[in-house]
């Protein structure tokens, strides 16, 4: 039994969630981007009809839906993926690395990005790594027996 399961489900749900609000910032556009708290300037390109600002947010959506088909995966909702412990493992850590910016104030100085915005936003992806890497020590045993198991053929 996967103990990880729920964890990862709802980890990849968080994840899922994050890469479609991204989109929607594109559509959206530079008020969207104000919102979200992308920042003036990235904003300000959005306007202009910059590339960069989509471009960007379009690659931050494809990780993150990456990220969460991962967890997908994990929770064996989906076919198991390439080196899924050892992304579960980065993908916990990078989301847990940029939530700690919460317990950093010196973070919040970002004459680009609001300090509401960086606490709010690291809180948040704070709690998403807490959901990974719980969901992936759970699953821990099932990970590594669905490997041994491949590995023999079964």
């Amino acid at each position: 039994m996967n103990k990880g399961r729920t964890w990862l489900i709802v980890g990849g749900g968080l994840s899922l969630a994050a890469a479609l609000a991204h989109l929607a910032a594109i559509v959206g556009g530079p008020d969207w981007y104000r919102f979200f708290g992308a920042g003036e300037p990235i904003a300000q390109a959005a306007e202009r009809g910059s590339l960069v600002p989509p471009l960007l947010t379009l690659g931050i959506a494809s990780i993150l839906a990456l990220w969460a088909a991962y967890a997908f995966a994990g929770a064996g909702l989906i076919r198991r993926l390439p080196l899924m412990r050892l992304a579960l493992v980065a993908i916990s850590a990078i989301y847990l690395l940029r939530g700690a910016m919460v317990f950093m104030p010196a973070t919040f100085n970002r004459p680009d990005l609001s300090p509401a915005f960086m606490f709010w936003s690291s809180l948040i992806v704070l709690i998403y790594g807490i959901v990974y890497a719980v969901g992936t020590w759970r699953a821990w045993p099932h990970l590594t027996r669905r490997r041994e198991a491949n590995a023999l053929g079964s």
